[in-house]
């Protein structure tokens, strides 16, 4: 049976903003410690809280070490990148931190992996009005990416449910916690054109066992791309900011001499978002880093 509010109890959850562009925008998404509930009880704070995606947060008192559960609608999920960035922002903004002191660094477990993961609080002052804007960086290390080829049925089956241009290309199979198809347009304006069949995009990746479908285009000479990422199959028919997926895609692109990148997202659903990834040499080699700049919100009551 589905949680509702009243059994929730005006549990306080928090908004956070995740992978704001120029400060505005960003994907809502609803984070909170962690209670005795029932899953179903989490499956039900994403829509009470008007959110595709809900963050459970366990700490240790006096300790950096960190666990997250992720949830949509529809069940968990194992793996959610910018459910993390909200999660460490969350905590940076929960800490006192102050914008003139060092990020704070955590120790990220998931049910897929244990990572790292930062936060750092920053002001911006708006010269024309004086404001001063309140954001945190977070960013951490998604693990290592796996691709492969994509197979005839994945190409045909995901990419004819997609509608719009007729330009999208396949270019690979992306693991990271689950495996999601990454696809390429010409062009910023042919990824405006896309417009799925949800049905069928859900029952393409039901059957071949896919998070979804990113399509992206190619970054311009600054180093800037755009993306859409769907993934009806877990209850989002499009994201407004895929970290997971863009890591993908940075792993993608490292193998092309791409080191940075900044992918846009969002827009298509009123609310621009982007996500950073740069590589950092570390004696093991290059590692991958994800993240972006956040808001906290309002605290609603359940």
């Amino acid at each position: 049976m589905q949680g509702s509010a009243s059994s929730l109890g005006g549990l306080p959850v928090t908004i956070v903003n995740a992978c704001l562009r120029d400060g505005d925008g960003g994907s809502p998404t609803a984070v909170l410690l962690d209670a005795d509930l029932t899953d179903s009880d989490r499956r039900a704070i994403p829509s009470l809280a008007g959110t595709s995606h809900a963050v459970f947060v366990s700490t240790r008192p006096e300790s950096a070490e960190v666990s997250l559960r992720f949830f949509t609608a529809t069940g968990e999920l194992p793996a959610c990148g910018h459910g993390t960035v909200a999660a460490l922002a969350y905590l940076a903004g929960d800490s006192g931190l102050r914008a003139d002191a060092g990020a704070l660094r955590f120790t990220v477990s998931t049910a897929a992996a244990e990572f790292p993961g930062r936060a750092g609080r920053h002001e911006v002052v708006d010269g024309a009005t004086n404001r001063v804007g309140r954001f945190v960086e977070a960013s951490f290390v998604p693990g290592p990416v796996t691709l492969r080829e994509p197979s005839r049925s994945e190409c045909w089956d995901v990419v004819r449910s997609l509608g719009g241009s007729p330009d999208v290309d396949p270019i690979c199979v992306a693991t990271l916690g689950r495996a999601r198809l990454l696809a390429r347009v010409p062009s910023r304006s042919a990824l405006g054109t896309l417009s799925p069949d949800f049905d069928k995009l859900r029952a393409a990746c039901d059957r071949l066992d896919l998070l979804g479908c990113y399509v992206y285009c190619e970054a311009d000479t600054e180093g800037r791309a755009a993306a859409r990422m769907f993934a009806p199959s877990i209850g989002v028919p499009e994201d407004i900011a895929n970290a997971n997926s863009t890591a993908c895609l940075a792993s993608y692109m490292a193998g092309r001499g791409t080191t940075t990148l900044a992918v846009d997202m969002g827009d298509s659903l009123g609310s621009p978002a982007t996500i950073t990834t740069s590589f950092h040499p570390t004696e093991s080699g290059p590692q991958l880093h994800v993240g972006g700049s956040t808001t906290i919100g309002r605290v609603i009551h359940l």
